[in-house]
This record gives C-alpha cells, sequence and structure tokens, in this order.
C-alpha cells in the first residue's frame, strides 16, 4: 500500500495536472468526494483510469472504484497535513518540482515548443496550473512519512517474523554481486580551469556593477538543474553541500557574491538569499570544465597500465585502489562498492550504474575489467576498471545471507500496518462524502461510507 501510495502521488502529477486542462473546457465537472475541504471530480477518476489502461494496468476487481479509494486516501493526508504546521512546502521545493516536472515533460514530448503545442499553454501557464498540485503533493508525501518515520525493526522481530513465515511466503531473493573499483580522473588542463575562471569573474562584474542580475545570467551561464531557477538552491546545512562550497557560502556577508570557488561539481559564484539557524539558501553559477581527448587518453592509458599491474600481480587490487583511485567512497575500503540503500556491498543488478551493470553481466568471479568510460557520482567523465568479487544466484531468502533484505520486508510490513490504522482511525474523524454512484464499492477502508 505504501509503494502503491508514493507511486500514485508521483503520477497524481501529470494525471490532475491533464484534468485540469481537461476541465477548463468544461462547463461542469461531477464531485465525485470530498474529503475535508478537498473535493475529487470524476474527471480525475476518469483521467487516470484511461492512463492505468494505456499502461496496460489491470485489476480483479473495479478499477475505477480502487482509482476513487487510492484519491480518498491522499485527501485524507492532504486534510491532516493542512492542519500540522510542521509541513512546510518551501518556494524553493515547490520551483525545483516543478522545474523536474516541465522537464519530464520535455523528455517524453521532445521539446518545451511541443510541450505547449501538446498541452495548447505556454511554459509559465503550465508553472501555475501544476503549482497547487505539487504542492498538495509534496505536503502528503511529508504526512505519510511522519506518520511512519518512527516505525522501527528490531532484530528479535525479524527473526521471529521470519521463523514463522510459512514456507510459501518466504521471500525470494534476486542475484546479487559484489564488486570493487578503480577510478581515474582525467586532469584539467590550466587554460580550461584559467577560461572558466576568467568567465565566473567576469559574469560576478556584471552583477556588481549593475550591468545584469544574478537569476537571467544563472539562466544562461549556469550548468545544472537549478539554472533554469535563476540558480536557486534549497535550504541546506554544512553536511549537505560541497565542503569547499559550504565554507564559501557560509562565510558570505548580506547579498555579497563570493568569488569563484571550486568544488568536487565545478567552479561556481555563490550568494546566500536567506538563513534559518544553521542552514542557509543560495544561489550559484556553476561552470564545469570540459576535458580534452588528450587528457581522456592519458587517463585511459594510465588505468589500462593499473590493470596490468594487477593482472600481474605487481599490486593487489586493494593496493592499487587506495594509491590511485580517485573515488572518494571506495578508495579506502579495497575499492569496494557499498549499496548506499543498503549499507552493504551486495548490489542487485537492476542497482547497478548501467555502464558498471553491462561490464559486470560478462565478467567472471576475480576478473579485472577492461578500462571503460562513464560517469562518477559528480557527473565528471571518468576511465574505471571493476574486479567482480562475488556473485550470489537467485534463491529463497535465509537469515544468514539476506538479513537486510528480510529486515527491510518486515519494516516495510510494519509501516504498512502503521499507515492503515492511521487511515482507520482518521476516517472516523473527517468529513467524508461520496456520491450515491459509487456506494457500491467494495473498499478496503470501509469508513468511507458513513
Amino acid at each position: 500500500m505504501i509503494r502503491k501510495l508514493i507511486g500514485l502521488f508521483i503520477l497524481l502529477v501529470s494525471i490532475v495536472f491533464s484534468n485540469q486542462i481537461e476541465a477548463q473546457d468544461k462547463t461542469v465537472d461531477q464531485i465525485v468526494a470530498v474529503v475535508g475541504k478537498n473535493i475529487i471530480l470524476k474527471s480525475d477518476i476518469e483521467e487516470m483510469f484511461k492512463q492505468q489502461q494505456a499502461q496496460g494496468i489491470t485489476t480483479e476487481g473495479d478499477m475505477k472504484c480502487e482509482i476513487l479509494e487510492n484519491f480518498l486516501v491522499e485527501k485524507l493526508l492532504l486534510a491532516e497535513a493542512e492542519l500540522d504546521t510542521t509541513i512546510i512546502v518551501s518556494d524553493s521545493q515547490l520551483n525545483q518540482s516543478l522545474e523536474q516536472r516541465i522537464q519530464y515533460f520535455t523528455s517524453h514530448l521532445g521539446s518545451e515548443k511541443e510541450v505547449e503545442a501538446y498541452f495548447k499553454k505556454s511554459i509559465i501557464e503550465l508553472k501555475a496550473d501544476l503549482e497547487e498540485v505539487i504542492k498538495n503533493q509534496q505536503m502528503t508525501q511529508q504526512m505519510q512519512g511522519k506518520i511512519i518515520d518512527k516505525v522501527t525493526a528490531t532484530p528479535a522481530e525479524v527473526r521471529y517474523h521470519f521463523k514463522n513465515l510459512p514456507e510459501a511466503e518466504i521471500p525470494q531473493i534476486d542475484a546479487q554481486v559484489e564488486y570493487a573499483q578503480i577510478t581515474i580522473l582525467p586532469v584539467i588542463s590550466l587554460e580550461e580551469e584559467d577560461r572558466i575562471k576568467a568567465t565566473l569573474r567576469e559574469l560576478k562584474r556584471r552583477i556588481e556593477s549593475g550591468e545584469s542580475t544574478f537569476a537571467p545570467l544563472a539562466v544562461l551561464y549556469s550548468e545544472d538543474g537549478a539554472a533554469r531557477n535563476g540558480g536557486e538552491l534549497d535550504y541546506m546545512g554544512r553536511g549537505n553541500l560541497d565542503p569547499a562550497y559550504a565554507a564559501a557560502a557560509f562565510n558570505l556577508k548580506g547579498d555579497k557574491i563570493s568569488n569563484v570557488v571550486k568544488s568536487d561539481f565545478g567552479y561556481h559564484i555563490i550568494q546566500v538569499m536567506d538563513r534559518k539557524g544553521e542552514q542557509i539558501k543560495t544561489r550559484h553559477i556553476i561552470m564545469k570544465p570540459k576535458v580534452s581527448p588528450e587528457a581522456m587518453k592519458i587517463a585511459f592509458a594510465q588505468i589500462d597500465s593499473i590493470a596490468d599491474f594487477i593482472r600481474k600481480g605487481t599490486f593487489k587490487f586493494e593496493e592499487a585502489a587506495l594509491r590511485w583511485s580517485f573515488d572518494k567512497n571506495t578508495r579506502n575500503n579495497g575499492g569496494v562498492a557499498i549499496n548506499p540503500e543498503t549499507g552493504e556491498s551486495k548490489w542487485k543488478m537492476s542497482e547497478l550504474d548501467p555502464d558498471v551493470s553491462k561490464v559486470i553481466s560478462k565478467m567472471n568471479v576475480n576478473e579485472i575489467s577492461k578500462p571503460f568510460q562513464t560517469l562518477d557520482d559528480k557527473q565528471r567523465p571518468v576511465y574505471k576498471i571493476i574486479k567482480l568479487i562475488s556473485t550470489t544466484p537467485a534463491h529463497k531468502a535465509n537469515m544468514r545471507d539476506d538479513y537486510v533484505e528480510l529486515s527491510n520486508i518486515y519494516l516495510n510490513s510494519k509501516k504498512e500496518k502503521t499507515l492503515d490504522k492511521w487511515i482507520r482511525d482518521k476516517q472516523t474523524g473527517t468529513y467524508v462524502r461520496i456520491d450515491p454512484t459509487y456506494m457500491n464499492c467494495n473498499f478496503k477502508y470501509k469508513g468511507w461510507i458513513k
């Protein structure tokens, strides 16, 4: 249920948005349900129904009834979120989500012009239509997170739960791999660094002289997703920012603009927009140096030699990783890559970076791959070699090998039950009205009809 709800919230942005557009062409749109002060329209359900049919989604029950109940749960969460003063959606969060949604439309339709033609609206008008929908979505997500945030699962609970599972309900674990990597970052030429710095210094001069303002220059020159929003980032603490970026930003006074700052992501000029305790809201212009073909050739030759040393036994993989790898996350761990979702070294193939997955799928245990080009976690071009440490075939779960997976399964089950109980409790104290045409629906939560 939790996963269904999360998926629904993501989908609702595009679905309800479509509803709003279509509803503008209708003189009347029937209200089929009210939860608190929030309404659900017939067009909401019809549009979701069409979308699910288009995706080939089927159900054993009445699909429109199931769609309505998903909407009812979403509106129940929203009604509670509106009463909770700790649930806040900042302008920055909202703007970032709006930009992501426009990018989603653009990636599927081809270009912003095609998006505007499809919806018969300008991008600015589309954002205006989406704003309330996305805000509601983020509030419901925060509310859901708050409900299940403190749910935990102890090792004793996990063992007891697994011990009492019927044989038929023991989960199947997908095939997994463990691997280590060595990463070589091509060297940026001094000429390229000087070009980037000079450009940023000139942009700083133009802003400080009043020749231009920060936001338009960020849109034109900045090379990250925040560019479309004038370079604005959300409120962040020091721990959420690159150390060099944080040091410069937290030392800025008033609305002053920083000198050029070098971080792992590129070169920046930074301006602080607001402060809240230990968090700051900044905007920046980032430019990323371009790697020359010659630098890429040198990096390839270097990592190819490292791989050759390891294969000949001159160095162990772990020693080579510590000595030469640029990847801070794996260098001191013998090159072993840790799965951020589990905190362990095992990865499902579907969890791997596609470039890594493509290479590993053709390797044998203890084999060293040929060098291949990819992007690191800072989106910089790098060369890698990989050592396949182990493979675990698909199997039925057991406590010895799959505790983390079983713990997550049990924890999700507890969260689902917690959310279910919350929904049933809130149904009794929240105003809900459903149109008589849906009274015969076989809802999971019986408290909708009073």
